[in-house]
């Protein structure tokens, strides 16, 4: 790679891109003017903000009791309701209601005069409110009286005055609040006025005070606000001024017609990706550091006008060294956002094609960056392996200076980042190299006409869109299928549910698409004999294995443990599961499954991906939509492995029955010890050097660790047998090895 040659297209790059003006008013002017506008008009705003009165209507006020008052002369009593509190509350008293004895007419009532906006609450008191009051302290001033005979403590019921409000509406709602909020007070009042009665003190319904203390000093509770907002603008905005240079840089030249002069020159494809890469990755990083000042500066203006003001709002400054971190996190960042962008808006014919391109983009990623918000996320290794989110909760643990966590997390918050970016470099590099992609022709759709083209030009294998089309209406269909079917607690309806789920949710796509879609669908779904070394070696493979996978699934619930309400939902299935005859259970948990997903995501979603023209791409797209059809996120994860096993499998012996095989005896397996440990009271001598031993002498699913290393040695012997097995490839997998093969 030369170097040179980079600097030269990089700086071409950047004079071309410092030409155009709708790209320096994204970058450059826009974040200067952004944030003091809106702290301006923020401003402007909040002059014009104010409490609106609420209407509220007191029906049956002469059912009020003299003491203690509610009302004094036409108004609130002073002892229940402050200055400020009576300004919001127009009141209008109203003695009786036709029909006041009857809770539905005056609801009928209440409920036409909010909705013409007459009143935005209505109160009622009903007729015997008083007589009932009085009846209640009667009755409490005879509590404790030697002379009352126990027959005489009958409860009262007590009164309740009916408060008619729409809370849909947030006028309403407010109302409703507000004179809830009087109504309790009076309420305390009758408590009080009991209790001087009884000549006890007021301590005795609170027999003691709460006080909090915040032990936290002032320059944390300040960080502790930044550290959420400062790493979500800079992401965000890093992301965001990726977007237009790199759609000008690839689908701008494509329009412009100056692309094909860069690539007819003497520097290298992935030369140019580079150059083009640091501009992208140049413009992104100015556009976050220029919003972070700007927000910055007009925070700290705004928050300390709003001190002047008494609005209650002291935040002040971030520390300065959050700053120097941001800076630092942006590197990484930045390449990663940039290549991301880069590749996809190579892929892209025009602008306006690669901005609908981009947006998805935005769309997974904040996500991430939001799931960093909650107040629940905490930096841990779980949560550090999270691609943007682990970098963000890494932000905030250094800006409140919690530098323990920050330290201990930093090696997979970088890890994780710098294999993101890398692998979004590659692709861009990828995407560059592949001519198709680079110089794609125009298209106009029309339904008809497409329907018309997959019936008549059918292939042998499918489309690259037909497998991305399959896998997700399997995803598509198992969720709403997840969450209309739900499993039944006995073994025959959850059996029916699998059996269901997996034919009809999982196979039936693929079959569908297979026979309607292809010409050849034995080969689609690679229904053709393998060698007859392959189907025992995948079944030695997947016992082999399976102790390697036990433990990186248990190793997954250590970094994100099941919720308790999920586990206490799994039990009626995991009884369901023992109850049952073991061979249904393998029919069902481990044949079942095992044709049903071959078929899908190694036949007919694994052919189609293979016109992708690399292998690896193909295996990991496939696996991706295997794992995440797993449902749980830890069944995920661990799934995703083992999609990529049988994966290879499918590839190198060119058939589905090795996979099966595979699959098959995994679930066996795993379905088979979950029973032996769950059961075996007393359980075999020769299950102790091979199982962990629990601590009253029961097993659980956990492998020793000499099974442990021997299961990672055969695993891997019987993975490179695979992996040397010739197999053949597809038109575009040729076609890259043979362009891999020129390039060295």
């Amino acid at each position: 790679m030369n170097w040179t040659n980079i600097h030269l297209i990089w700086i071409r790059e950047l004079r071309d891109q410092l030409r155009d003006r709708r790209t320096m008013f994204t970058i450059a002017i826009l974040p200067l003017l952004l944030y003091p506008m809106m702290g301006m008009a923020f401003l402007r705003v909040t002059q014009f903000m104010q409490e609106h009165p609420s209407q509220v209507l007191l029906l049956g006020v002469d059912h009020l009791p003299p003491s203690p008052p509610l009302i004094v002369d036409g108004h609130l009593a002073s002892a229940v309701c402050s200055t400020n509190e009576a300004r919001l509350l127009n009141l209008t008293l109203q003695d009786r209601h036709t029909d006041q004895n009857s809770i539905e007419s005056v609801q009928r009532f209440a409920t036409a005069a909010i909705a013409r906006g007459d009143y935005d609450v209505v109160v009622w008191f009903p007729e015997d409110f008083a007589q009932r009051l009085a009846a209640f302290r009667r009755q409490v001033d005879r509590i404790g009286d030697d002379d009352s005979e126990d027959d005489d403590r009958v409860e009262v019921q007590v009164p309740a005055p009916h408060l008619f409000a729409n809370l849909a509406d947030d006028k309403s709602r407010i109302a409703h609040d507000r004179i809830e909020r009087i109504l309790r007070r009076w309420q305390d009042q009758l408590v009080r006025e009991i209790l001087l009665s009884r000549q006890l003190p007021e301590a005795v319904i609170r027999p003691f005070a709460l006080q909090s203390r915040d032990v936290s000093d002032e320059p944390f509770r300040r960080a502790a606000v930044w550290s959420k907002v400062l790493p979500f603008i800079v992401l965000i905005w890093a992301l965001t001024g990726a977007f237009y240079p790199a759609i000008d840089l690839c689908a701008g030249e494509k329009e412009r017609g100056t692309l094909e002069t860069l690539l007819c020159s003497p520097a290298l494809r992935s030369e140019i990706v580079w150059g083009k890469l640091l501009t992208v990755a140049s413009f992104s990083a100015v556009t976050a550091l220029l919003n972070l000042f700007s927000l910055i500066l007009t925070g700290i203006l705004l928050f300390g006008r709003l001190t002047a003001m008494e609005a209650g709002l002291d935040i002040g400054a971030p520390p300065l060294s959050s700053i120097l971190w941001l800076m630092l996190a942006l590197i990484p960042i930045a390449a990663l956002f940039s290549a991301l962008s880069l590749a996809i808006a190579a892929f892209a014919r025009s602008s306006k094609e690669g901005q609908y391109y981009l947006m998805p983009l935005l769309l997974l990623t904040l996500p991430l960056m939001i799931l960093s918000l909650l107040p629940a996320a905490q930096l841990n290794l779980g949560s550090s392996v999270i691609p943007v989110t682990g970098l963000m909760l890494w932000l905030r643990a250094l800006i409140e200076n919690d530098y323990a966590s920050a330290a201990r997390f930093a090696v997979p918050v970088f890890g994780v980042t710098a294999a993101c970016a890398w692998l979004s470099i590659r692709w861009a590099v990828h995407q560059f190299e592949n001519e198709s992609v680079l110089f794609r022709e125009s298209e106009q759709f029309g339904l008809g006409l497409w329907v018309h083209h997959l019936i008549r030009d059918r292939d042998n294998t499918p489309t690259i869109a037909e497998s991305l089309a399959c896998g997700f209406l399997i995803l598509i269909a198992t969720f709403f299928g997840s969450l209309y079917i739900q499993p039944a607690a006995d073994w025959a309806g959850l059996s029916r549910v699998i059996l269901a789920t997996q034919i009809g949710l999982v196979a039936a796509p693929a079959l569908i698409m297979t026979l309607v879609l292809t010409r050849r669908p034995l080969r689609v779904l690679l229904l053709q004999r393998p060698r007859w070394s392959t189907v025992p070696a995948a079944v030695l493979l997947a016992v082999c294995l399976h102790p390697t996978v036990v433990l990186v699934a248990q190793q997954i619930q250590t970094m994100y443990p099941l919720n308790e309400d999920v586990i206490r939902a799994m039990q009626p299935l995991t009884d369901a599961l023992l109850q049952a005859p073991w061979w249904q259970v393998v029919l069902v948990i481990a044949l079942a499954p095992a044709i049903c997903e071959e078929l899908a995501f190694r036949g007919f979603v694994l052919s189609g991906l293979r016109h992708l023209g690399s292998t690896t791409a193909a295996l990991v797209i496939s696996s991706l939509f295997f794992a995440v059809t797993h449902g749980m996120l830890q069944q995920s994860l661990s799934a995703f492995g083992v999609g990529l096993i049988l994966g290879l499998i499918a590839v190198r012996t060119g058939s589905l029955i090795p996979c099966i095989a595979f699959h098959l005896a995994h679930n066996s397996l795993t379905v088979l010890i979950g029973r032996l440990t769950a059961e075996s009271d007393s359980p075999p001598t020769w299950t102790t050097w091979l199982l962990h031993p629990s601590g009253n002498g029961d097993l659980e699913l956990g492998y020793t660790t000499p099974a442990i290393i021997a299961s990672v040695i055969l695993s891997a012997l019987l993975l490179r047998w695979f992996h040397r097995l010739p197999f053949e490839r597809s038109a575009e997998e040729t076609l890259e090895q043979r362009i891999a093969a020129q390039q060295k």
